[in-house]
């Protein structure tokens, strides 16, 4: 009997694919994987513009400054010791790319009063956070964000990058239900769920993160394996590059063991 069922897929949200304006991006961490995201955002940056895109436009929270542990794992160089991490990042990004992208030297969320900053609101957050707790209170703020959407500028996607000493994880949710065209080949899929959703327990029962302050680069390493963020990194955000080139995806994520060479991708469902 001939299999009828229809692949499942996520298509892109419209306003991403024909956008007027370049995209606004959030980025939270600059660490081992965030600074390497960013290196990623500027390669789909120039790409995305070649393509007659509008472009992206990022802005990068961090409110740790860079040490010497950092160098060597992270795309930090030892003139850059001192500076905050977000600022040497943006400001390296700029001058690369031409682009005019911002730097905050504050961790991403609401202020005493329990505000968000007036800037704060974007169309893609990509996570890039040492904690289980921080994924959390991203969580909160983006399902607040998801009820509050702000004409041109309004929450769409998460991009989450977790990961331990060898292992980790890549996943992408929607924030809120995204419009899906009609199909017949497909059965499309409105709704992503968001990893604190999805995989909460498993995180809160996960290994916990010591983001004790390393002494060297050798003890770093202890803690996360050279190569774990930059494989993350390039296979994470290649999954983003997929929404704006092909317009749709079949995977929304993946688990990924760099130990022994062995990725598991997660279907749309």
């Amino acid at each position: 009997m001939m299999n009828t069922e229809k692949t499942k897929v996520h298509f892109t949200d419209n306003s991403l694919i024909n956008a007027t304006n370049p995209i606004q991006v959030n980025v939270f961490g600059a660490g081992g994987t965030g600074s390497k995201v960013l290196t990623a955002l500027i390669e789909m940056e120039h790409s995305l513009v070649e393509l007659g895109h509008a472009g992206l436009s990022v802005r990068l929270w961090d409110d740790d400054r860079v040490t010497e542990p950092n160098l060597g794992r992270q795309r930090f160089a030892a003139c850059e010791i001192g500076l905050y991490k977000s600022l040497a990042l943006i400001n390296r990004s700029n001058r690369w790319e031409g682009t005019n992208w911002k730097a905050e030297t504050v961790k991403f969320g609401k202020d005493h009063l329990g505000r968000l900053p007036q800037y704060a609101p974007a169309s893609i957050y990509i996570s890039c956070v040492d904690s289980v707790q921080a994924r959390f209170e991203i969580a909160g703020i983006l399902k607040a964000l998801s009820n509050s959407r702000n004409y041109g500028n309004e929450p769409k996607y998460w991009l989450d990058f977790g990961n331990s000493q060898h292992t980790g994880q890549v996943i992408l949710s929607t924030i809120g239900k995204i419009s899906q065209p009609k199909s017949e080949m497909y059965e499309t899929v409105a709704s992503l769920p968001f990893v604190t959703d999805e995989f909460g327990d498993l995180l809160k029962h996960s290994e916990a993160t010591d983001d004790t302050p390393s002494c060297s680069l050798a003890e770093a390493l202890e803690k996360q394996d050279l190569y774990i963020n930059s494989s993350l990194t390039q296979m994470g955000c290649s999954l983003l590059w997929s929404l704006f080139r092909n317009g749709l995806t079949q995977y929304r994520g993946f688990f990924h063991n760099l130990k022994d060479f062995n990725t598991h991708p997660i279907k749309v469902a």
